[in-house]
């Protein structure tokens, strides 16, 4: 019933700019903290950005500067915008976040994905 699933993937030409949503739905009483992830083919998975509950961020060095993660809890919705997108950006793009339940368990979810794919 509680899921994460994203939206907004595609292609998208280099310099480009992209716009992910992560939204979860159930019954959940809120998100705590959040984060995308990417996994380009033959290569491990690994945390591009995250957000706490009080909306303090977190990014890795290739991102700082071109991407911005946010959140909007009365959407129960996490997002990424993404800009000047390079080719080595190309990748599935997860979310994962800890949902908490209206009895107050915390659990932790994934979405199954979005492609993003930049080329010329």
């Amino acid at each position: 019933q509680v899921q994460l699933v994203e939206s907004g993937g595609g292609l998208v030409q280099p310099g480009g700019s992209l716009r992910l949503s992560c939204s979860a739905s159930g019954s959940i009483s809120s998100i705590n903290i959040a984060g995308w992830y990417r996994q380009a083919p033959g290569k491990q998975r690994e945390l591009v950005a995250s957000i706490t509950r009080g909306g303090s961020t977190n990014y890795q060095d290739f991102v700082k500067g071109r991407f911005t993660i946010s959140r909007d809890d009365a959407k129960n919705t996490v997002y990424l915008q993404m800009n000047s997108l390079k080719p080595e950006d190309t990748a599935v793009y997860y979310c994962n976040a800890d949902l908490r339940s209206y009895t107050g368990y915390l659990r932790n979810y994934w979405g199954p994905g979005t492609q993003v794919t930049v080329s010329s």
